[in-house]
């Protein structure tokens, strides 16, 4: 694996490898990588001749500051991780590599709505800084395909649009959720639950299968199989943003239908969590 520190340095060796005909698969990190991660890199080196992976934790895009000084790093096992994966490239610039110009005044994209729904509602400016540094990373590595986890349901659909936007031929790639064993969705906020709330955090994960099966079984009220949702979320001691049953395609409510998906944000102590599923019987996710 080669590891790279400039963004100069990095798109001139990709260069090289696209002139001698290979396509190149990208997967952006904050770090603290799991197996949900690794899957991405493994998903990325079927199709692709190059996978880049980088690990830059991007200050722009947490809109609590704290979250931001408390996001685990973890970078030695990361990087043993990404090379017995396989991975071909790491990119692990500093704050300044990507933000020469610093971090204040950058520029605004017009996402529409889908930045005042659920997760742009309760984290204000945080898609913005998604796209701020999405931007960067993809004018360094100009992928042919882009590989982000489904958990992220609503940030994959602003890249997609950043994707638009700037009219950029990259494919994005929505991959499947890795789940550990009891369900619980993986992520590297997980990192930072205590014992006791680890245990209970798998409480996301039944919520959500009990929205399932209501809304299979044709649930007369999606008001009471939100308030049944809340009520197995508090049970475990959660402090709940939201759950909301949304069109898949505009994340709009919807009380009925096809092509819905359910979505969760949730506290548990400090570490805010969050999960979706889609409601179809053909989407099952095990």
């Amino acid at each position: 694996m080669i590891l790279f520190k400039r963004a100069g340095d990095l798109t001139r060796w990709l260069d090289q490898q696209r002139l001698s005909g290979k396509s190149i698969g990208f997967v952006p990190t904050l770090g603290a990588l799991h197996a949900g991660h690794i899957s991405l890199i493994a998903i990325s080196k079927k199709s692709a001749g190059v996978t880049v992976c980088s690990i830059f934790v991007n200050p722009t895009q947490f809109n609590d500051p704290r979250d931001f000084q408390k996001y685990p790093i973890t970078l030695e096992k990361d990087i043993a991780l990404l090379e017995q994966s396989g991975t071909d490239v790491l990119f692990l610039p500093e704050v300044t590599e990507v933000y020469p110009d610093g971090t204040s005044g950058l520029e605004h994209y017009d996402l529409g709505r889908i930045e005042t729904l659920l997760e742009g509602r309760y984290r204000p400016g945080h898609f913005q800084g998604v796209c701020q540094v999405m931007r960067r990373l993809l004018d360094v590595v100009r992928p042919d395909d882009l590989f982000m986890g489904r958990k992220d349901y609503q940030q994959c659909m602003v890249v997609q649009r950043l994707l638009e936007l700037r009219d950029m031929p990259t494919r994005l790639h929505r991959c499947p959720i890795l789940r550990e064993q009891d369900g619980l969705a993986m992520s590297s906020r997980n990192m930072r639950l205590t014992p006791e709330q680890r245990q209970k955090a798998p409480a996301i994960y039944k919520a959500l299968l009990a929205i399932r099966t209501g809304w299979l079984m044709g649930h007369p009220s999606k008001t009471g199989l939100i308030a049944t949702a809340m009520k197995t979320l508090e049970q475990a001691d959660f402090r709940v943003d939201y759950i909301e049953i949304a069109d898949h395609k505009t994340l709009e409510p919807i009380d009925g239908g096809p092509g819905a998906v359910a979505l969760i944000a949730a506290f548990l102590g400090e570490v805010r969590l969050i999960d979706n599923m889609v409601l179809e019987m053909h989407s099952y996710e095990k």
